[in-house]
């Protein structure tokens, strides 16, 4: 092996090991998501030039586009966006609605979206994208298992958004999450969004109620995890805590039936 060869594998192997230590989270560049908790949780917010991944359920494929397209329009409102989808993501989930991102708050003219024939299509784009510094995120979206996103080619995200400062956004729908290097994952669903009261009518458009996400966080390197409710304001463009969400109740102790039934009753009532 010559000795530039090997003067080359030490200085990626050295990036390497500083990704995959945790380091000083308050060193990370961050944008807050105006979630109180979940901020607090991420010290301070989402870490931009790096890879978080978002997880969902076949049938929560909306959910997660939705969820995803907040995290771009608050890591970079006004840079543009490349959207890089598999053409199976297409065929199960439908195309993306301009028109849909446009309510969520994103401008529709800064997005560019991409159709890859496949997983290796994708992966090569998503890193070609990410190598220009001109844009403020990637998002690639893969559906189901995908052998070609191992390890190594997370690693290889990594690097790049590290060098072009691009935050890579990683959407994965009917898959089981596997080992990467990316900085946050999430595992996203629908939540219930309370329809608006009598008192404070609402315009019909937004009947249906504000954009509502299940959100569990279930890797931080820097930090613990967690699971909140997270409301999409569409006009300030910020998640935040919900006014008011009505909390499952516990499960009724199996020594005080008739207490914890009152107790439910009263929550119910309240």
């Amino acid at each position: 092996m010559s000795s530039a060869r090997t003067s080359t594998l030490a200085s990626l192997r050295g990036r390497i090991e500083r990704i995959e230590t945790h380091g000083d989270a308050h060193d990370l560049n961050k944008v807050a998501l105006g979630h109180a908790a979940a901020d607090a949780v991420l010290h301070g917010g989402l870490a931009v030039a790096a890879v978080h991944e978002v997880f969902a359920e076949g049938h929560q494929s909306a959910a997660a586009t939705g969820f995803i397209a907040g995290l771009a329009g608050r890591v970079s409102p006004r840079r543009p966006l490349v959207w890089v989808r598999q053409d199976f993501s297409e065929i199960e989930s439908g195309a993306l609605s301009m028109s849909g991102l446009c309510e969520l708050g994103l401008d529709p003219r800064l997005l560019v979206t991409v159709r890859a024939p496949d997983t290796d299509a994708a992966l090569r784009t998503a890193a070609d994208a990410l190598a220009c510094d001109a844009l403020g995120v990637v998002v690639l979206e893969v559906w189901g298992q995908a052998r070609q996103l191992d390890l190594v080619a997370s690693r290889k995200l990594t690097l790049a958004a590290q060098a072009s400062g691009v935050t890579a956004l990683l959407l994965r729908m009917a898959v089981e999450p596997r080992p990467s290097t990316a900085e946050t994952r999430w595992i996203v669903r629908a939540a219930h969004s309370p329809p608006s009261t009598p008192s404070m009518p609402a315009a019909p458009w937004s009947a249906w109620g504000a954009p509502m996400f299940d959100a569990q966080l279930v890797r931080n390197r820097h930090g613990p995890v967690g699971r909140w409710i997270m409301e999409w304001k569409c006009d300030e463009c910020l998640f935040s805590e919900p006014a008011a969400y009505p909390q499952p109740l516990a499960a009724t102790p199996a020594r005080r039936p008739h207490q914890a039934q009152a107790f439910g009753q009263q929550r119910r009532a309240s």
